[in-house]
């Protein structure tokens, strides 16, 4: 019975194994297998513009094709920079207004014209013109008898014939009539009527010439062709010589003690980016915005060709008698890519290394080293588009 039971035991534990054995091997074939893994020379990584701190070696020849400076401390000029606005030079501004009341006529001039000083630009037909010159004509007859009366008195006094009264009536009467005559003839003047030998004027009618007294160029006109003027004190026309300009800009307070009078500068504008004009310091305001805490200034600026303009933008660079000492380097030297700076620095006698660094804007054409350099290390100045080219493909390779 004990062995019976042992063989059933027996028989039970083989049919388990059995059972478990085989459900492993299923198992063990349903799994998938692994792909394999491309060969790794199948990926290549990603250039990237972040400076290297590994050493490029040049041959003999590579380094011919490139030019090395070496760094030295060196003066550098401040340059005060300010924004202003171009307007017209007014001294060599006429506002031609109406004399007296009258009717424009014969005008010979239009916007942009350009007129020589003593120019005529119209006429103006006026009945106090006639009367101008009448009353000049009537002066002179008055004076004539004057003088006459005078003479004779002083004949008739010397011959104790009138009295010492008489003598000083005629006298009185002399002066005022030299008086109304000078009065006149200036009146004719300033109307713009010449006055002759005879003390005629030349032109009897009732007419006057407006002339420009300067040379220069029509910027405004704001009469018409038989217009009815008057005098007031808006201007029919408004000649500008464009030779030169003024420009104001905006110095802030704590800068203000850099600015003197005679003071070179330079300007420029947004039309035309490339060119600098010579100015110079005319004129520093009394008056403080208090709003900006800036004082206006003024330079003189010789203008060729008219090209700058009344209402332009423009820049002023002032140099300043103050000065830094620190590091420059050519504009060209410097490489920026993703936002940084780095330049290439030697190290020996043939090889490179890049290193950052950072700069700011040099009104020379230079850039100033702020860090990442010291005086003596020699970098290369021109020519460090090779060593990039060799680094980028070193980095391709990999």
């Amino acid at each position: 019975m004990e062995l019976k039971h042992y063989l059933t035991v027996l028989s039970m534990a083989l049919i388990v194994s059995s059972i478990l054995g085989c459900r492993s091997d299923a198992k063990t074939s349903r799994e998938p297998t692994s792909p394999k893994s491309p060969p790794e020379a199948a990926s290549k990584p990603k250039t990237t513009a972040t400076p290297s701190n590994k050493v490029l070696t040049l041959d003999e020849g590579m380094i011919a094709n490139i030019k090395i400076e070496e760094l030295v401390e060196k003066p550098i000029p401040l340059v005060l920079t300010a924004t202003g606005k171009v307007q017209f030079n007014e001294d060599q501004v006429a506002r031609i207004m109406a004399p007296m009341n009258g009717q424009a006529l014969q005008l010979r001039v239009k916007i942009g014209d350009s007129v020589r000083k003593g120019e005529t630009l119209f006429f103006i037909h006026s009945r106090e013109v006639a009367a101008a010159i009448t009353e000049h004509i009537e002066s002179h007859k008055d004076l004539d008898l004057a003088e006459k009366t005078y003479l004779m008195t002083k004949d008739l006094f010397e011959h104790q014939a009138a009295s010492r009264i008489s003598l000083q009536q005629t006298e009185g009467d002399l002066a005022k009539a030299k008086a109304r005559v000078a009065r006149t003839e200036e009146a004719l003047r300033l109307l713009g009527l010449h006055v002759g030998e005879d003390h005629i004027p030349r032109e009897l009618n009732s007419r006057i010439p407006i002339r420009t007294p300067i040379s220069g160029t029509v910027i405004e006109r704001k009469v018409t062709e038989g217009q009815f003027v008057q005098p007031d004190v808006n201007p029919l026309l408004i000649i500008g010589d464009l030779s030169n300009v003024w420009v104001f800009a905006d110095i802030f307070e704590r800068d203000l003690k850099r600015v003197k009078l005679g003071q070179k500068a330079e300007v420029k504008t947004a039309a035309y980016p490339e060119e600098k004009f010579v100015a110079q310091v005319s004129h520093i305001g009394d008056v403080m915005d208090p709003a900006t805490r800036t004082v206006k200034v003024r330079f003189l600026v010789p203008n060729p060709g008219s090209r700058l303009k009344p209402e332009m933008f423009a820049t002023v660079s002032l140099l300043v008698d103050e000065s830094l000492t620190g590091l420059v380097l050519p504009s060209g030297a410097v490489f920026t890519e993703e936002s940084q700076s780095f330049v290439y620095v030697q190290q020996g006698e043939r090889g490179f290394i890049q290193r950052r660094i950072q700069t700011s804007t040099d009104e020379s054409g230079r850039v100033r080293v702020l860090s990442g350099l010291k005086s003596g290390e020699k970098v290369v100045s021109d020519g460090g588009l090779l060593l990039r080219q060799m680094e980028q493909q070193r980095t391709e390779d990999k």
